[in-house]
């Protein structure tokens, strides 16, 4: 939250172009997520057995639609703080969020837990981890 800070204190920030597209952004990122986690409660709710791998609605397009979209929330928060003198500083924020996402605590865990899951395996097979591929 780095940026956010930043920016909420820094003397020198006023309304930008950079502030308006990081706000715009970040809400895609937000509704992206929201939409992505709510579609995941209703599926795990409604599981039916031998139903376990969730493959629709955003989750038909990527795999981890919610990593996606936190990742666009982080990009979208730096986005704002751009017109600043330390933004290049402040990168920090959304390049450590977007690595331990992808690397290190989001995608890799749930991968090695679904790694002997047939239906998952099909699944990745067709289906990319993080961005959406909207032509399926």
């Amino acid at each position: 939250m780095a940026p956010v800070l930043i920016v909420s204190y820094s003397p020198d920030s006023s309304w930008s172009w950079p502030v308006t597209a990081g706000i715009f952004v970040w809400f895609v990122g937000f509704i992206y997520e929201t939409v992505a986690d709510l579609q995941l409660f209703i599926f795990s709710i409604r599981k039916r057995k031998g139903q376990e791998i969730m493959k629709t609605g955003l989750w038909k397009y990527s795999r981890h639609p919610n990593y996606f979209g936190e990742i666009v929330v982080w990009w979208g928060i730096y986005i704002c703080v751009l017109p600043l003198n330390c933004s290049l500083l402040l990168a920090i924020s959304p390049l450590t969020m977007t690595y331990l996402l992808l690397f290190v605590s989001g995608v890799p865990m749930l991968e090695r837990r679904y790694e002997n899951h047939l239906e998952y395996q099909a699944y990745k097979k067709n289906t990319p981890a993080i961005l959406p591929k909207w032509s399926q």
